[in-house]
């Protein structure tokens, strides 16, 4: 029954277009899309959680997986792009030179 209300949740929120005979599908729908990356991540892996701690087994982990997998994907998301290897090193050189004045100032201050 958790499972069956998750799945349906699931299309509410993710695909509208198939809950078309629900009168508030697309009100639910659009503020499902208002929520932040991180909001959606943390209710879907929640939503999966709570099947699969009323009753472990192989069926509710295998039914519960792709809502799961859902707020995995909008956890990753939520992290943000990876950044290139150049901002990277210049933001790494930065903090040595930051390093290096303080570490000279200090010195300055001890003779």
């Amino acid at each position: 029954m958790v499972a069956m209300l998750n799945a349906f949740v699931l299309f509410l929120c993710e695909a509208p277009f198939c809950c078309q005979f629900v009168e508030f599908a697309n009100a639910a729908a659009a503020r499902a899309d208002r929520l932040r990356p991180w909001q959606k991540a943390a209710f879907y892996c929640g939503m999966a959680a709570v099947p699969v701690m009323l009753s472990l087994t192989l069926t509710t982990l295998f039914g519960n997986a792709i809502a799961f997998a859902t707020g995995v994907l909008y956890g990753l998301a939520a992290l943000g792009k990876k950044g290139d290897a150049i901002s990277y090193a210049r933001i790494q050189q930065q903090k040595q030179v930051d390093e290096e004045k303080l570490a000279g100032a200090m010195e300055g201050q001890a003779l």
